[in-house]
């Protein structure tokens, strides 16, 4: 398990792209994983043949961690996990009965029943150890044992297939015929199982875990809301002016292999304001401030799996073409699952646009360390009193969120007001 990032300690396998047995070649993808920065597909160290998977799908694990070995061949590794089980399978026909070989078939279900002395809490423990911890939290959702549940992974780990599978089956929450007595206590509380039937015509709810990232997200916008003081103000700025340069060098851009977009001239206004005002720029910890001297702009972007935040790094330091082709590229390669550690960390400031879905303004939560936010809303044309008169301009709402533990309203209103003089005003000179 590689290290995606100085303060990830564990990550979890999404997807195994490589199957038991493959032939792998160097820098291959072979898996994939989401850590709280990001999800990316890790490439093999070496060529070889996949012999052993030792982490399952769902399964998190701290970095370093072994999760699966590349050798010169299979013959080593997929046998013992498979000739176990028969070697066991003949030890029970060897007592004399002849008739025994038509019970053997039903004798496999229980191969941890032959031990004399374990008891059901032991029994368990060990099912317990071969399932993941999404498997641990399926089973507990649904109420399910998972020592009742014959696993087709690995050394007979339960897969998350595997308890899907039995929950299909049995129906959730039906698995306490697990002990002698239960069975008749459960068969009344699975009367009520008719209720959850949809009516006839409807359509039947659908159940699955949340993803890694989700719930890494989900955690990450609690932790801001709990930690910083939100305030947000709401800018409307005029983009008539950045339109008109942009459609002189949209031609010259595309021809230097870049996209010159509305998002472009924002982050580079951003950039210079907050140079401008640098403590927006700044972050808190504990009772310190600390002013960054580098300008970091993480870019939010709209998978569709969940959100994942690139950074432009030094970006006041870049022109518009540098910094349009730095959102295409990162943009591109975050859909592919294709960044590394450290474009999706040391952030200083945040812009993310759900105009581009068409709202036309929200309230962006901070992304932790940081003590802003720039949301940016649809642009669009609306009209507009100028000179006493109506006219029709391109028009959009820029909104600031900000940290009011250390950023007052004065400083942020100074901030947007930087951001929209810079655009209402773009030198054409400047692209």
């Amino acid at each position: 398990m590689p290290q995606m990032g100085e303060s990830v300690a564990e990550g979890t396998i999404v997807r195994w792209i490589k199957k038991l047995g493959d032939q792998v070649a160097r820098d291959e993808p072979l898996f994939e994983i989401s850590t709280d920065k990001v999800d990316a597909e890790i490439p093999s160290p070496a060529a070889g043949v996949l012999s052993e998977i030792r982490v399952q799908e769902g399964e998190t694990v701290p970095i370093n961690s072994v999760v699966a070995v590349i050798g010169q061949g299979v013959e080593r590794s997929v046998p013992p996990v498979q000739t176990a089980p028969p070697a066991q399978v003949q030890a029970s026909p060897a007592p004399p009965q002849d008739s025994a070989p038509s019970t053997t078939p039903a004798a496999p279900p229980p191969p941890s029943a032959p031990e004399p002395g374990a008891s059901n809490g032991s029994v368990e423990d060990r099912r317990l150890q071969r399932s993941s911890p999404l498997v641990r939290k399926i089973a507990k959702d649904h109420n399910v044992d998972i020592s009742k549940i014959g696993g087709t992974g690995i050394a007979g780990r339960v897969t998350k297939d595997d308890i899907l599978d039995f929950i299909a089956q049995s129906g959730a929450g039906t698995v306490g015929t697990a002990s002698g007595a239960a069975p008749p206590a459960a068969k009344p509380a699975a009367a009520p199982t008719p209720s959850p039937v949809p009516a006839a015509g409807s359509t039947p709810d659908r159940v699955q875990p949340m993803s890694v990232m989700r719930k890494k997200i989900a955690e990450h916008m609690v932790a801001s809301r709990r930690t910083s003081a939100h305030v947000h103000s709401i800018f409307e700025v005029s983009f008539a002016r950045v339109a008109r340069v942009r459609e002189a060098k949209k031609a010259e851009y595309e021809k230097a292999g870049a996209k010159l977009t509305f998002m472009s001239f924002i982050i580079k206004a951003a950039a210079d304001a907050l140079r401008a005002v640098p403590v927006v720029n700044a972050s808190i910890d504990g009772d310190n401030v600390i002013y960054h001297g580098d300008v970091n702009i993480g870019i939010a972007v709209a998978l569709d799996w969940g959100l994942i935040v690139p950074v432009i790094k030094r970006a006041d330091q870049q022109d518009l073409l540098g910094i349009s082709r730095s959102v295409v590229d990162l943009a591109n390669r975050a859909r592919a699952k294709q960044l590394k550690p450290d474009e999706v960390s040391g952030g200083t400031f945040t812009i993310t646009n759900p105009g581009v879905f068409g709202a036309l303004s929200g309230t962006p939560i901070i992304s932790q360390p940081q003590v802003a936010i720039l949301g940016v809303g649809a642009i669009e044309k609306r009209p507009v009193v100028i000179d006493d008169a109506i006219a029709i301009r391109l028009m959009a709402y820029l909104t600031i969120g900000y940290d009011h533990r250390l950023i007052d309203g004065a400083v942020a209103d100074q901030f947007m007001s930087n951001v929209k003089q810079r655009l209402e005003t773009w030198d054409s000179a400047e692209a």
